[in-house]
């Protein structure tokens, strides 16, 4: 009779501890989309108690003297433990995923994730940025300023004559001088820009979007072949189609100014074809 009541005892320990166990983690399951942190509420209590009825069983009926109640309590005691362990939540908690800022200092601003914010979106964390606002894309330094290459004081994003030799006064374009926009060449007699010219303007146009407190004056040049009023308006032509691509490319009109000065100011002989080619430009400068 002992014997058949320790089974029953047993078996309807191992019952209720298994389904305490599997209502938990069908709990845990249900409520996972509902609680902000995996957790699923109230099963470690219901799986340690189930434990500790499995373990008083099991330590009732290993008794085999007086101390029946002793064992009983040790047995549950064991189990409630093994309970916990075994059906405890164990959802690994996602942690936020910071950039290595180092230390933080307390009070400096945070996102909903817990990691200092960066509202320029630079690498480089408000707290000790510098140089806040700097336009998407733009390489910063470790200050978060954008960077420099030449230290002319005109940042690589709008700098013109990126490569100015160190000392050399610059303009707000980063040029020492006139830039000569090499490249920029007319289809014969013409000024329709080549397909070549529009890809170097694309590069002119993005650097004055980035500048845009600067004017600039863009001056058409010819050589000696042709009739001088012939090749003043050549290069007024040429000019003004300078200045209407780089507006479609963002440039604001207002800021332009354009000027052919055709055979008047030729920087090299115009006897050799080699000069006359020189000649044959287009330049870019700062209007004041």
């Amino acid at each position: 009779m002992k014997k058949s009541t320790t089974g029953l005892l047993i078996g309807s320990a191992l019952v209720v501890g298994l389904s305490g166990c599997a209502s938990s983690a069908s709990q845990s399951a249900s409520s996972a989309s509902m609680s902000s942190d995996g957790g699923s509420g109230m099963h470690p209590f219901v799986c340690g108690l189930a434990g500790s009825v499995i373990g008083g069983a099991i330590g009732y009926s290993t008794s085999g003297n007086s101390d029946e109640d002793e064992n009983t309590l040790v047995g549950a005691t064991a189990g409630a433990a093994i309970g916990g362990l075994l059906c405890a939540d164990r959802t690994v908690k996602a942690e936020p995923q910071c950039p290595s800022y180092g230390a933080v200092p307390a009070g400096a601003a945070v996102d909903a994730e817990g990691c200092p914010l960066d509202s320029d979106g630079d690498g480089i964390p408000d707290y000790r940025d510098q140089c806040p606002g700097t336009p998407a894309g733009v390489s910063v330094n470790a200050n978060g300023c954008p960077v420099d290459s030449d230290n002319d004081g005109v940042p690589d994003y709008r700098d013109q004559c990126p490569g100015t030799p160190a000392g050399v006064a610059v303009n707000s374009l980063g040029c020492p001088d006139a830039l000569v926009l090499e490249g920029v060449n007319f289809e014969f007699d013409s000024a329709r820009l080549t397909t070549d010219a529009q890809q170097i303007l694309r590069v002119v146009a993005e650097r004055l979007v980035n500048n845009p407190n600067v004017r600039v004056s863009i001056e058409g040049h010819t050589d000696s072949r042709g009739s001088a009023d012939y090749n003043k308006r050549l290069s007024q032509s040429r000019a003004e189609s300078v200045a209407a691509y780089l507006n479609q490319l963002g440039v604001s009109a207002d800021r332009m100014m354009a000027t052919g000065y055709g055979e008047e100011r030729p920087v090299a002989s115009n006897d050799t074809a080699a000069g006359r080619a020189e000649n044959r430009r287009v330049e870019l400068d700062e209007w004041n």
